[in-house]
């Protein structure tokens, strides 16, 4: 039997969520497994993985293959080097003490990696946040003063009108006009 590390699909249509599991590679891919080592949530930015990294170890050690998605997860949370400093310590090329210190050097690095990314990201949300808010302040004053200007005009076209009425002159000429036209 051939087991497999490999990702099984949940959640909703366009809003996936898997787990990492270890299964017979002849089971389908959301179908019966032998246990389940963790999850992937590629909805969060960075990605979030949770994995057992005992479990991963061992499976790899008994023979599991992993698909081409979940070696890049085993290497991305430091599997594949724990392993690999464990089969140094099991040639003797070094102590577990030593081989314990390069993989929390490494574990150190990739978290402050990580971290730096998570910041950059929440800078560049407040920064765009800032930005819209600054437009949108332009935008409302703009408004604010074509509306003080209409209103001015729409003020002074008002003092224009009564001008205007007091001039009723001008419309006698044409009733006069209106009578001469209803005699001819």
């Amino acid at each position: 039997m051939a087991v497999k590390l490999r990702l099984q699909r949940h959640g909703k249509k366009g809003s996936p969520f898997y787990h990492i599991v270890a299964a017979d590679s002849r089971s389908p891919r959301d179908g019966k497994f032998i246990e389940r080592i963790g999850s992937y949530n590629p909805n969060t930015n960075p990605a979030t993985i949770q994995l057992d990294n005992s479990k991963a170890i061992q499976w790899l050690n008994n023979g599991a293959q992993p698909t081409d998605t979940v070696r890049a997860m085993l290497s991305y949370t430091g599997v594949l080097y724990r392993q690999h400093l464990q089969k140094g310590v099991s040639k003797g090329a070094f102590t577990q003490e030593e081989a314990d210190k390069r993989f929390e050097a490494w574990s150190a690095e990739k978290s402050n990696k990580v971290q730096g990314k998570k910041d950059r990201l929440a800078k560049e949300k407040s920064d765009n946040l800032s930005k819209m808010m600054k437009h949108e302040r332009e935008v409302n004053e703009n408004r604010l003063k074509a509306m003080t200007a209409a209103a001015e005009a729409a003020s002074a076209s008002a003092a224009e009108a009564p001008a205007e009425e007091a001039a009723p002159a001008e419309e006698a000429p044409a009733a006069e006009e209106a009578g001469e036209s209803a005699e001819a």
